[in-house]
């Protein structure tokens, strides 16, 4: 009896690296770049005031500093992915033969016989040439394929939504408590966000968590005690 194949959904994390790692970065810089440029200020006996047009020019300077930065970084891999395709194109119409050959012997290293690799490499050149070279010898495929756009925008997008989250505690917090509640809750958010971005990429949660929480705790507690070192010396 012939075995029947049916088709099932399966969830694969690589498909998200793409905009993951830019939303993740962004976010959590924008809970530590903030919060830490707040405390600083907050620390240095500035008023509400001062503390938050500090916080929103941060805020401001950050997103775009993120999206300038990510744009810039992964149209260079773009570039380069394109530049590795043209050249891949052109010695596939050049020296076809060659081509097939370098592709059965990547798949004679990964394990398959030179018979079947060669059958193999012979059908996936005749369905779409590029994209096999492109996918097993270069490494290039849709998931993981640089997109400057997007990863611009997920990283200002994300770096505004982290920056918001100090921003309101300057709003709500009395002024005697600013720093310490603005240390507080940002912690709160970046030990949430580690854990979120940790799961969604299908990592170990706790060691994320507790990664990102040791190193936002530095960043602000170092820039509590500067703003308090230039507040008492200006004071």
């Amino acid at each position: 009896m012939a075995r029947r194949w049916t088709r099932h959904r399966e969830t694969h994390f690589v498909d998200r690296v793409g905009w993951l790692r830019a939303a993740v970065l962004g976010a959590n810089d924008g809970i530590l770049s903030v919060a830490s440029l707040i405390t600083g200020v907050a620390s240095a006996q500035g008023d509400r005031k001062a503390v938050l047009v500090a916080g929103v020019a941060g805020w401001l300077a950050g997103a775009m500093s993120m999206a300038a930065g990510e744009y810039v970084s992964v149209s260079s891999q773009a570039d380069a992915e394109k530049a590795d395709l043209a050249r891949e194109r052109e010695e596939l119409e050049v020296m076809p033969e060659a081509e097939l050959d370098e592709l059965t012997h990547i798949y004679v290293k990964r394990g398959l016989e030179p018979a079947l690799a060669r059958q193999v490499a012979e059908q996936l050149t005749h369905n779409d040439a590029l994209e096999a070279h492109a996918r097993d010898e270069l490494g290039i495929s849709e998931a993981t394929q640089a997109r400057p756009v997007q990863a611009a925008f997920a990283s200002a997008t994300s770096f505004s939504v982290g920056s918001a989250m100090p921003l309101l505690v300057v709003l709500l917090a009395p002024t005697a408590w600013l720093t310490p509640a603005v240390i507080a809750t940002s912690l709160l958010f970046l030990g949430a966000l580690g854990a979120v971005g940790a799961r969604t990429g299908g990592a170990d949660a706790l060691r994320a968590t507790v990664r990102v929480l040791l190193w936002g705790a530095a960043a602000m507690v170092t820039t509590a005690a500067v703003g308090r070192l230039f507040g008492v010396v200006t004071g």
